[in-house]
């Protein structure tokens, strides 16, 4: 399910539920609304909102470790391969069409993410690392130095292999629906709770409307977050560009 299906579900029973508080309170008796039981319905919905806050927490730190660990596999996949690139330059010239497929790869890859096409995955797993190890295992260095270098790509481009399918099994599917669920239905429970317990006037309702909104939003950008290559906040592909850049270069 899409942030933006989750956002809408939970606005409508957010703002439903302060309306249904609303329109609740005219019809019960005065007593329900004594001082009393405002006190009580004050300190029962406290603790509902505590325990919002804490899960919203928890759903803040996981999206945030998501975006930061898509960051950092895509700086440390750029520096993987430039290393490889400078490797293959100093294995000499049978080595110059492994680092122009190094970079044909790379500004495919580019190409896809920017069309959307790819947008779902890590820009490492779209680097056709299996074909340049491939290619790499049929070189045969003739010196010893080029047989040393020889084992650092391999290396290389193996932690390249290793990063893509690490990133490929770790990756989730979001967060789990029934957390997800049991938050959404904290802050019904508050917002008729406000409801019930506000004069029902456009300045509350508008009130109501904006924060009900604001919660919504607010999951909308948290779930969002936590698919670092998918929606409005992306990973960015600065490193990728940069080692683009410096790709070839002797």
């Amino acid at each position: 399910m899409s942030p933006i299906v989750i956002g809408c579900i939970a606005f409508l029973c957010v703002f439903g539920a302060a309306l249904a508080g609303m329109a609740l309170r005219v019809r019960l008796p005065d007593h329900h609304l004594a001082t009393e039981s405002r006190e009580a319905i004050k300190l029962a919905t406290a603790i509902i909102g505590t325990l919002s806050a804490l899960a919203l927490g928890l759903l803040i730190a996981s999206a945030k470790r998501s975006f930061d660990d898509a960051g950092l596999e895509r700086r440390t996949s750029a520096a993987r391969i430039l290393l490889l690139d400078r490797v293959l330059a100093h294995y000499g010239p049978e080595a110059q069409p492994l680092r122009l497929a190094v970079r044909k790869v790379v500004e495919a890859r580019l190409s896809a993410e920017q069309q959307d096409v790819a947008r779902d995955m890590p820009l490492a797993e779209g680097f056709d690392v299996e074909a340049i190890q491939d290619a790499l295992r049929a070189l045969t260095p003739q010196t010893e130095a080029q047989r040393l270098l020889h084992a650092r790509a391999i290396q290389v481009s193996g932690d390249i292999a290793e990063a893509r399918w690490l990133r490929t099994e770790t990756e989730v599917g979001g967060f789990p629906m029934p957390f997800l669920a049991v938050l959404i239905l904290w802050f019904t429970l508050l917002f008729a709770s406000f409801g019930l317990l506000a004069p029902g006037n456009g300045t509350v309702v508008l009130t109501l409307l904006a924060c009900a909104l604001s919660v919504s939003v607010a999951l909308v950008l948290i779930i969002d977050m936590d698919h670092p290559y998918l929606g409005f906040i992306r990973v960015s592909d600065e490193p990728f560009r940069t080692a683009l850049g410096r790709l070839g270069r002797l």
